[in-house]
């Protein structure tokens, strides 16, 4: 079953400024040129100073003054974050990952299809800052294509058993979780599951200390900027608005019936201590959802068959089709490369499309019944396919478990997401040059 987790992409998609500084970073005045200057090779790569301090006005744009960490802490909070992106990129070079410029024009129209800035009003604030829209164009391809690398990399780590769906869905069935939404601050401090005795103190009574400053109403966001090490640090800490599906088991496990404005922790994982508050919550509405019966034909483009190559073989199945040489069924169970699917011509059954890739989803919803589909590009290849049918489903047991399985996945997807970014670096080569320290 197909999945996407292009979330990172939509939350980023929010904060424009993020995205216009950051295509700042990829063309460089002539005279910003000649003050550049190498600052970490990352295996076969580098990192620029230009890079770091377009990122840094960035954090600067979105963040009090008052709330800044001193310049050396961010220094290194932003060095960080350019080191897991940089590596993320070379795992998508290495995996032949390319975003190529039809997907790219479409997920940009995608992005500004509703509440977003209009494509006209967003030329407008792009050339107001001094960024041209081949700028604009790179960075956002840039960030589908960590998305991607990690959502098929993480996503082949995860297994989800029937039990824990069983599991799930029950609690969900007794306090109806999945009806509020809360927004979530979080400070990660670091601690080795080996470490010492003394350094073990040391964060323990650091989590205390950001606790008591926290209860005595001193500045959630300044002091994760200052301290934590999590992966919204830049962001002073704030993950934004999730549901209990969308957040790590580890913060959804110490939720419980706490209020707006809790503090929470510190409390242990694997990779040091947390601190989070919920900064608001809100109520979700449930509606009747409308189940799609769906089949598909999938080709990957691989080594020997190109992004061309394999919309041309589906451009020619859409005509077998068509002219009654052969039947859906016949050219999925004989070419479709989703062997799931396959061996029932192509068959995905009924289900809410919003379990689909992003790309799958917008085009089955917006297929007539009984219409094939042009051949278009998902994570997963190139498609063709047919809506059968459509009927609104209610609330009932399956759609639950379906609920209860897509938080697992969602669930599990951030934590190994972590774990997979932990690996990555730990196996990286990475030098500083001012420093001329190695970090491996």
């Amino acid at each position: 079953m197909m999945q996407l987790f292009e979330k990172q992409m939509n939350k980023c998609i929010n904060a424009i400024l993020t995205i216009v500084f950051l295509a700042a970073s990829l063309s460089v005045s002539a005279s910003t040129k000649e003050l550049d200057r190498v600052i970490t090779v990352v295996n076969e790569s580098v990192i620029l100073s230009s890079e770091i301090d377009a990122l840094k006005r960035t954090v600067s744009l979105n963040v009090q003054a008052k709330s800044m960490p001193p310049d050396d802490i961010l220094q290194q909070q932003i060095l960080d974050q350019l080191i897991l992106e940089e590596l993320q990129l070379q795992e998508a070079t290495r995996l032949n990952i390319r975003i190529d410029d039809l997907r790219l024009d479409q997920a940009i129209e995608e992005m500004h299809r509703d509440n977003k800035p209009s494509i006209k009003l967003l030329h407008s604030e792009l050339k107001s800052n001094g960024i041209s829209w081949s700028q604009y164009r790179e960075r956002i391809r840039r960030e589908i294509t960590i998305s991607e690398v990690r959502n098929l990399q993480v996503r082949s780590r995860i297994n989800i058993l029937p039990q824990e769906i069983e599991s799930l869905a029950a609690q969900l069935n007794e306090k109806n979780y999945a009806e509020v939404e809360y927004r979530i601050s979080h400070i990660q401090l670091r601690l080795d599951e080996n470490a010492d005795k003394s350094e073990y103190d040391s964060v323990v009574t650091h989590a205390n200390e950001l606790v008591s400053y926290l209860n005595a109403k001193q500045d959630f966001t300044e002091l994760a900027l200052a301290n934590s090490k999590g992966p919204k640090a830049l962001d002073g800490g704030d993950w934004g608005w999730m549901r209990l599906e969308e957040m790590p088991t580890i913060f959804a496990d110490h939720i419980g019936n706490n209020s707006k404005g809790s503090i929470i922790g510190p409390f242990r994982s694997g990779v040091g201590y947390h601190i989070i508050k919920i900064t608001d919550l809100r109520g979700l509405k449930s509606v009747a959802a409308t189940e799609v019966n769906t089949r598909h034909i999938l080709i990957k483009p691989s080594i020997i068959l190109s992004d061309e190559g394999a919309k041309r073989q589906l451009t020619l199945m859409i005509q077998q089709i068509q002219e009654g040489k052969k039947t859906f069924e016949e050219l999925a169970q004989q070419y479709s490369m989703d062997s799931l699917s396959a061996v029932n011509g192509g068959s995905l059954g009924w289900q809410s499309s919003a379990i689909y890739a992003t790309e799958f989803r917008n085009k089955i919803d917006s297929l007539q019944e009984a219409q094939i589909s042009e051949p278009f590009k998902t994570i997963h290849g190139w498609h063709i396919a047919e809506v059968l049918g459509r009927r609104q489903a209610d609330y009932s047991d399956a759609e639950i478990k379906n609920r209860a399985y897509r938080m697992l996945l969602d669930r599990k997807f951030n934590e190994e997401a972590q774990t997979w970014l932990k690996e990555l670096r730990a196996g990286a080569y990475v030098k500083h040059v001012e420093d001329n320290n190695d970090y491996n």
